[in-house]
């Protein structure tokens, strides 16, 4: 039930997501600017923030230290805070520099990675299958409990809705370039396309699953994701499996750092073009180095409070774009959902945050569905029917007005 759950946000939404850009005008922006323009622009700049210098460069930079670096450096030879520091800064450093043009990076070195790692990772699932690691380990807290609702918040932590609403618009851009004139032509495409990332996402995540859930008994447990996917490595095949995973995610490391330094440096560098790309690049950068250093722990910390606020919020406009015929694109309808959603999804990021928590729940805890983190779907659900609502009187006032004329 976990891994459902997690599958339909980690995977099952990314599809969407980009499906819901493409007939909704082809960016954030503007799906998101249904709502109000001003929302709009502040919901894109807190997707790009959280994609970039507030939590996935630093992320992937902790998890590349953790996987590649931290494995072959003697113990005792660093500090694991100094090792991080110098790593960090050298990494970001050259993020910066292919940064400045990464479009022949990003897609020579994307084509050569990406069948190495699917490869590397089909050896390490097949070996474990054929050396099982240990038997699976037994859920624990809190995944014993309202496993599906909790399966269904971690796949926020992928990151791979708010990623698919921005990378998204870019390859849509890419696609028309080409030729491909309108919303259906569009939206076929990625349909198709969709398709295959989905498939490759899910055996992603249950190729990860598997080697976690069965290295347990060989390896204990870890702190998070990085140091399990290293100690197997080390488990399975030695000094020289952890080298190469240690190369493949160093690779795959630096060209999701290109790809999301580059992406927000240029949004903020178009919003605000005051300032140039390279400064906006060197800030970015700043911020991803200074956030890295709080180590990977912290950093997944840090970020669940916003991704429990940007993810129902994300979800509720991906619904929206699709149910939009229905209620014709009618801008109170948007309004009510996202006020709905957004605002248990806010109580939910400040209990995350460890503010007002005890409050929060003896006050909000009649909503249904609110104790497991999932009260925003009832309360985005309710405001669009308020919306809606509103809606339909809106549209016979307005009626009423033009036969009185």
């Amino acid at each position: 039930m976990v891994f459902s759950g997690f599958l339909i946000t980690g995977v099952g939404f990314v599809l969407l997501a980009i499906i819901a850009l493409a007939i909704s005008g082809g960016t954030v922006e503007k799906l998101a600017g249904r709502v109000h323009p001003m929302f709009g622009l502040l919901f894109s700049i807190a997707l790009f923030l959280t994609l970039g210098p507030m939590y996935v460069i630093p992320r992937t930079t902790s998890i590349v230290n953790e996987i590649s670096i931290v494995p072959i450096v003697p113990n005792h030879a660093l500090s694991s805070n100094l090792l991080l520091f110098i790593f960090s800064f050298v990494f970001i450093l050259l993020t910066i520099l292919l940064s400045l043009n990464p479009n022949k990076f990003v897609d020579h070195l994307g084509k050569l990675i990406t069948p190495i790692f699917s490869i590397l990772l089909a050896i390490f699932v097949i070996k474990s299958i054929i050396t099982p690691m240990g038997s699976f380990a037994e859920p624990k807290e809190p995944y014993i409990y309202d496993s599906f609702f909790k399966g269904f918040t971690e796949g926020y932590y992928t990151m791979d809705v708010l990623a698919a609403f921005i990378f998204g618009g870019i390859f849509i851009k890419s696609i028309r370039s080409l030729g491909v004139k309108g919303n259906k032509e569009t939206s076929l495409m990625f349909i198709k396309a969709g398709t295959i990332t989905v498939v490759g996402l899910a055996v992603l995540q249950l190729s990860l699953a598997w080697i976690g859930a069965s290295s347990v008994e060989s390896i204990g447990y870890a702190d998070n994701g990085a140091q399990i996917l290293a100690n197997s490595a080390i488990h399975l095949f030695g000094t020289g499996g952890s080298y190469l995973l240690g190369t493949v995610i160093f690779l795959t490391g630096i060209t999701t750092n290109v790809a999301c330094l580059a992406a927000v440096t240029e949004y903020f560098n178009r919003v605000f073009p005051n300032i140039s790309y390279k400064k906006w690049l060197f800030i970015m950068a700043s911020i991803s180095l200074v956030i890295t250093n709080f180590g990977l722990n912290t950093i997944l910390d840090l970020a669940s409070p916003i991704l429990l606020l940007l993810y129902p919020i994300s979800i509720t406009l991906i619904i929206l774009s699709f149910a939009n015929p229905l209620f014709k694109g009618h801008q109170f309808v948007y309004i009510g959902s996202i006020i709905g959603s957004g605002f248990v999804a806010l109580l939910d990021a400040l209990k995350e945050a460890h503010i007002f928590i005890d409050f929060i729940n003896q006050t909000f805890s009649f909503i249904p569905l609110f104790s497991i983190g999932a009260g925003w779907v009832i309360t985005g659900i309710i405001g669009f029917i308020i919306g809606l609502i509103i809606a339909i009187f809106k549209r016979a006032e307005e009626k009423n007005f033009d036969v009185g004329k």
